[in-house]
């Protein structure tokens, strides 16, 4: 089964851990690495926006936020090493309500260590649920990591992590619920994607309360990647992030 998204959404939902253009090297350190990607290729052009991804979150404005609504069912089916992330592929059916839309949760992936920071804090991982509505329009559910003990939900993923181009299933399909907290409050501030082209107008949302993973489990997803994938902060401007 296919997801019924325009073509647009599902380049941009892509476009967070692949690069769209086809040729166009991308990379995290290097003449192609995060300073020069606007420059690579006209398509990643806003690269060098002003609502960029990742932020260091701080100057909290007080809100009145709506509590997430998450209607997921077990469709994480696939796990992808693309060279860039560790990605898992989830199957049609699982969405977040915000704003009156429903988006679809379509893949998640992981960055190490993290990209966001909160109050100048980084973590040693997070984790990107990525959603998009019928029109294209995205949401990110970020997910921070802090070292533990085993994560079971990472565990039923995979024993682990595949390497470069290493494509997997997951069998029975796993459900995305088990790797949030018990509590869904949450920063809200508007960005873009953190990997080409970089589009803006996401809707990011980062969960407060951190989940445990093991030293070990860590290791092994950097590991996976063979380098860190976090692009350095992105300036906030004139941008807010509300709690």
């Amino acid at each position: 089964m296919k997801h019924t998204l325009p073509g647009l959404a599902a380049l941009l939902v892509c476009a967070n851990a692949w690069a769209v253009t086809p040729g166009t090297h991308w990379a995290y350190s290097g003449n192609a690495g995060p300073e020069n990607w606007a420059k690579l290729t006209p398509e990643f052009g806003a690269c060098q926006g002003k609502n960029q991804s990742p932020v260091d979150l701080s100057g909290f404005v007080e809100a009145e936020l709506t509590p997430l609504r998450l209607s997921y069912a077990a469709g994480a089916s696939k796990v992808v090493n693309n060279g860039h992330t560790v990605q898992v592929v989830y199957e049609p059916g699982s969405a977040l309500h915000l704003d009156g839309n429903t988006y679809q949760l379509l893949q998640f992936h992981f960055h190490a260590p993290s990209e966001n920071r909160v109050e100048g804090k980084s973590y040693p991982l997070e984790g990107h649920l990525v959603h998009a509505d019928k029109d294209g329009n995205l949401a990110v559910l970020a997910l921070m990591f802090e070292e533990g003990t085993t994560n079971a939900a990472l565990s039923r993923l995979w024993d682990a992590p595949p390497t470069a181009g290493e494509s997997r299933p997951i069998a029975p399909a796993a459900n995305a619920t088990e790797l949030l907290p018990e509590s869904l409050d949450y920063y809200r501030f508007s960005g873009s994607l953190t990997t080409p082209p970089c589009t803006e107008g996401v809707r990011w949302l980062v969960l407060k309360q951190p989940v445990i993973a093991s030293g070990e489990q860590i290791d092994e997803l950097k590991g996976a990647v063979g380098h860190a994938n976090n692009r350095p902060l992105q300036p906030l401007n004139a941008r807010v992030v509300l709690q």
